[in-house]
């Protein structure tokens, strides 16, 4: 962050971080626990947006734009990857 940035929003965003990073392992214990497919995914697709949450929390911190955009390209995979998968369970096939 730039020197004209009150302190406590430079507190705020590392705690947004750690409290998202945190939220993160939770799903990835969902993920990997189960215990069905359906919470697997569920699972998976909170994972992506974390991440995608810890991208933009990361570029406010540093004042680079370009993890925003970063950030934009993963939400967009994340969101493709969950419909893929949700199709598969479901049908069990991506493309017919």
């Amino acid at each position: 962050m730039t020197e004209a940035d009150p302190a406590y929003l430079t507190v705020a965003v590392r705690a947004a971080i750690l409290l998202v990073a945190g939220l993160c392992v939770l799903c990835a214990y969902r993920v990997v626990r189960g215990p069905t497919v359906p919470d697997r995914v569920v699972g998976l697709d909170a994972v992506a947006t974390n991440v995608v949450a810890i991208a933009v929390l990361f570029a406010l911190q540093t004042g680079r734009g370009l993890f925003v955009t970063g950030a934009l390209v993963l939400a967009i995979i994340g969101f493709i990857t969950t419909v893929a998968v949700a199709k598969f369970v479901t049908e069990g096939d991506v493309i017919e």
